[in-house]
């Protein structure tokens, strides 16, 4: 009796040893399920220009350091639409089929395809001016869609006041930009509004391709004394024409971004389109941990800076005043 007594009282323990170990092996913690799945991130990028480069790779490396590295956890498909609006469906539409687990879309119009073909696929936009305005998200605060990420809305009124420290006779003032870009009209808009305090007075040079920016700035060259160029796409992709037309007429070109400013702009108050990208990779490593895009704000780029082309400016025979220069956080020489 006694015999079986401990018999049984082994064969509890032993049992009870067995469940608890299965119970530990099928427990599994959020984050190792995470770790265990090979995440497919569709990248849909409107044109290839240096910011918009800039931002996809900013996207991948933030996501590298959140833990979320391609080769091993990760895998990312890219397609770009070449500046052509139907093509952003077709890319969001084919990675809506492949059923990918978020998709990143690089500028507005991308955004917007996106957002009309899945409101299940959590999509991660940036370099998209006012989400808001383009129909993305109900607010910044919160988005209450799928749909979160960065805006790359620029300080356009102090780009301008930038501008009048630099040259502070300049009165009339040339803006060139795609009308079809909702994200150009919006800043066009801003700067209408801003440029009459300053003392200036807008002048506008549409298009509709990069092919036509060149004809564009010809077009304005007699009329203004410096032209602005906003974060607009088509525009970007010939920031190189603009900037060669305008030194041959002796006008200064000032940028909204910091590839502006290489490519031969004087200057900018401006986005580092790289450092934004890096924001959205780490706020795409949350949603893919778990959180809901439409709880997520909308953020802003932490980092703006001043930037002077200082041999531009001499070609232009433009000297930047020294409290310009004191205040810049970088110089090209």
């Amino acid at each position: 009796m006694k015999k079986f007594i401990k018999l049984t009282a082994a064969l509890c323990i032993i049992i009870s040893f067995l469940l608890t170990g299965c119970g530990g092996q099928n427990a599994e913690s959020p984050s190792s399920s995470t770790e265990d799945h090979v995440f497919k991130i569709g990248i849909s990028q409107f044109v290839e220009h240096p910011a918009l480069d800039a931002a996809r790779e900013g996207f991948i490396d933030g996501l590298k350091e959140a833990g979320f590295e391609e080769g091993k956890n990760v895998v990312f498909e890219l397609d770009n639409a070449q500046a052509d609006f139907p093509t952003t469906q077709t890319i969001a539409n084919k990675f809506v089929g492949e059923e990918v687990d978020l998709i990143l879309a690089i500028a507005t119009p991308s955004a917007q395809s996106a957002a009309n073909a899945t409101k299940d696929i959590p999509i991660l936009i940036t370099a998209v001016t006012d989400p808001v305005e383009a129909d993305l998200v109900k607010s910044l605060e919160k988005p209450g869609t799928n749909v979160t990420g960065t805006t790359d809305m620029n300080p356009i009124k102090e780009q301008l006041e930038l501008l009048k420290q630099i040259l502070p006779d300049a009165k009339n003032l040339g803006i060139i930009y795609n009308t079809a870009e909702p994200n150009s009209r919006v800043q066009v808009d801003i700067a209408k509004e801003a440029a009459p305090d300053l003392g200036l007075n807008i002048i506008e040079a549409s298009v509709a391709t990069s092919a036509e920016v060149n004809q564009a700035v010809q077009t304005i060259a007699g009329k203004v004394d410096a032209i602005y160029v906003p974060t607009d796409n088509t525009v970007a992709s010939a920031i190189g024409a603009v900037v060669k037309v305008c030194n041959d007429e002796k006008i200064p070109v000032f940028g909204s971004e910091r590839a502006h400013v290489e490519a031969g702009a004087v200057a900018t108050l401006g986005i580092d389109y790289y450092l934004l990208g890096k924001q959205t990779g780490a706020i795409a490593a949350r949603v893919l941990e778990g959180e809901k895009p439409q709880d997520i704000p909308i953020e802003s780029s932490k980092d703006l800076k001043i930037i002077i082309n200082k041999k531009s400016a001499e070609i232009l025979g433009i000297e930047i005043p020294e409290d310009v220069l004191s205040k810049a956080d970088e110089i090209l020489e």
